[in-house]
């Protein structure tokens, strides 16, 4: 029998309280059904990444007062066992209670995840499954190798995609119907002046 998150006897499972215990060291620190997942410190284009897209959404959200966009580490709390640390979290005005000291309590209304080959499989399956039971209402999966962005929407409790935009395409969410990210600058390897 595999052993897997919610077959682990709960002595062993770690705890919110656990999590803030973590040391703040440039790495990720995730709980994720007790279970703890540490990443290393994002390469640089995963940085550049995150950063563009931080600042498109950062942008929309100020102009229009509609809500805050916070960029990894920040832990959002969707249990006392799942504790995990999105690449970007966006929390929109009329959820601004969640809002904690330290995390996000609860499920934001956006998260976005961006690829990289230590954190793939679990961003691909177990983040999905988990933002998806959570009722996380748009759940953005950015590959860097295709530059491309897959957007998926919830439909009762799973994920469905929206649509994916590559490189070349302007970036469109349900959720942010206003919002445009042109993607080539997203993508680029150039720094922006």
């Amino acid at each position: 029998m595999a052993t897997t998150p919610s077959t682990i006897p709960a002595a062993y499972r770690l705890t919110y309280e656990d999590w803030l215990r973590f040391p703040e060291d440039g790495r990720l620190y995730e709980i994720i059904g007790g279970e703890l997942f540490v990443s290393p410190s994002p390469a640089i284009r995963h940085q550049r990444i995150s950063g563009r897209l931080f600042a498109g959404l950062h942008a929309h959200l100020e102009a229009g007062r509609s809500g805050e966009v916070f960029h990894a580490p920040t832990g959002v709390r969707l249990s006392e066992q799942d504790v995990p640390e999105p690449d970007l979290v966006v929390v929109l005005a009329p959820h601004a209670d969640r809002i904690g000291e330290q995390v996000i309590e609860g499920p934001p209304d956006l998260v976005v995840e961006i690829l990289s080959p230590g954190t793939a499989g679990r961003d691909l399956v177990v983040k999905r499954e988990l933002y998806a039971r959570a009722g996380i209402g748009e759940y953005w999966i950015v590959d860097p190798v295709a530059s491309e962005i897959e957007v998926l929407t919830l439909e009762a409790d799973r994920y469905i995609t929206f649509s994916r935009f590559s490189r070349t395409g302007i970036l469109l969410s349900p959720l942010l119907p206003d919002l445009r990210i042109p993607l080539d600058r997203v993508f680029t390897e150039q720094p922006h002046d």
